[in-house]
């Protein structure tokens, strides 16, 4: 008797099975994609050994220890009230030497000489600091910044930032409130 031949499988069809299924699981599947601060980072500097010279009352203090516990300017402070004392600090206060310098600045599309604020927000911490504390004050910063812009977008343009469509007015405002903060290297002062 002589042996059947087995019927062969035609694999020529599972390669494009086996694609259609890679497709359909990329397609469908979500990953999650890391977020974390948006922040613009100042272009390089071009001279390292230059100095630049800022005046102490131009400059807010922020400082975070190991421990969580944050100053103000050297006085103790709560994440809760940091945007105010943040919004206040910015705030234009031209004749209080307690506050930052203010400076005439021509805005080409505002079409005017407008006062700003010389003030700088600088943010120092532990290495011990915890995460949560650390992203509990830059969002708090942010808020004072946020703010601030709405504030000019309304006096100008009669609408908060965020419902501003022209692309112009958007750069009005963006000069007119520059997120000037400063972040030093974390030191080891808490000894963790």
């Amino acid at each position: 008797m002589a042996k059947r031949a087995a019927p062969e499988i035609n694999a020529g069809s599972m390669a494009d099975i086996a694609f259609l299924l890679l497709i359909f699981f990329l397609v469908t599947t979500t990953m999650d994609v890391d977020t974390g601060i948006t922040r613009i980072l100042p272009p390089p500097v071009k001279n390292k050994n230059e100095n630049v010279d800022v005046k102490e009352r131009n400059v807010l203090k922020v400082l975070i220890n190991s421990h969580d516990l944050m100053l103000v300017n050297g006085k103790p402070a709560n994440v809760s009230n940091l945007t105010t004392k943040v919004v206040e600090f910015m705030s234009l206060h031209p004749n209080d030497k307690s506050y930052p310098q203010v400076q005439e600045k021509f805005i080409p599309l505002l079409g005017k000489k407008v006062l700003m604020s010389k003030g700088i927000i600088s943010l120092k911490n532990d290495r011990g600091t915890s995460y949560k504390m650390y992203i509990s004050v830059q969002d708090a910063i942010a808020k004072a910044f946020n703010e601030m812009k709405d504030q000019q977008s309304l006096k100008y343009y009669g609408v908060k930032y965020d419902q501003l469509v022209d692309p112009n007015k958007i750069k009005v405002i963006n000069k007119l409130v520059p997120i000037r903060v400063s972040e030093a290297e974390p030191e080891n002062v808490g000894g963790q």
